[in-house]
């Protein structure tokens, strides 16, 4: 009797610390927040044009619900999985969920956000897409102390007060600050 007592309270427990118990729960009381801010940072750059909607529960052919996440992302051609849009899209939707998610980590742990860096992976903008992505960045800076965008694109790099040039020569690479 006892044991079998013992048993049903791991169990039990293995369920609350489990994927479908307390994590859940965390996870739940975090998407909002982070929802949020992905939205208004997407719609910053995307001139409102795209939304974010991030689901955790959907209906099955059957009718049961299933457990689930999906970011789901609406525009003027209707509402789409994350996977359907091109790479400048995917790209644009990322950078706001990462953001999103840095801040609300930073809030949770209670220390701010020092540095932002941002490497590369901007080749899948067209120029507009750039300009929206200066845009993006721009509103965020009161966010960061530091926000270090490493990037080959001049318009880009041209884009923001003070750079770091790394120039290679046969001798080595050298830095030059501008």
């Amino acid at each position: 009797v006892q044991t079998s007592r013992e048993e049903k309270i791991y169990r039990d427990l293995a369920q609350a610390f489990g994927k479908k118990g307390v994590q859940a729960l965390l996870i739940e009381m975090a998407l909002p927040e982070i929802e949020a801010e992905a939205d208004r940072l997407l719609g910053r750059m995307t001139d409102n044009r795209m939304h974010v909607k991030i689901e955790t529960q959907r209906q099955t052919k059957k009718g049961d619900l299933l457990e689930t996440l999906d970011i789901n992302i609406s525009d003027e051609l209707g509402t789409r999985n994350y996977e359907m849009f091109s790479g400048g899209e995917a790209f644009r939707i990322n950078f706001a969920i990462r953001i999103a998610l840095s801040k609300l980590l930073a809030k949770r742990a209670g220390a701010p956000l020092p540095t932002l860096v941002i490497d590369e992976g901007f080749g899948t903008q067209d120029s507009a897409g750039i300009e929206k992505l200066k845009e993006a960045i721009n509103s965020i800076q009161d966010d960061f102390d530091k926000i270090l965008v490493i990037t080959h694109i001049e318009e880009l790099r041209d884009a923001f007060p003070t750079r770091i040039d790394v120039i290679k020569t046969a001798e080595g690479s050298t830095l030059e600050i501008s």
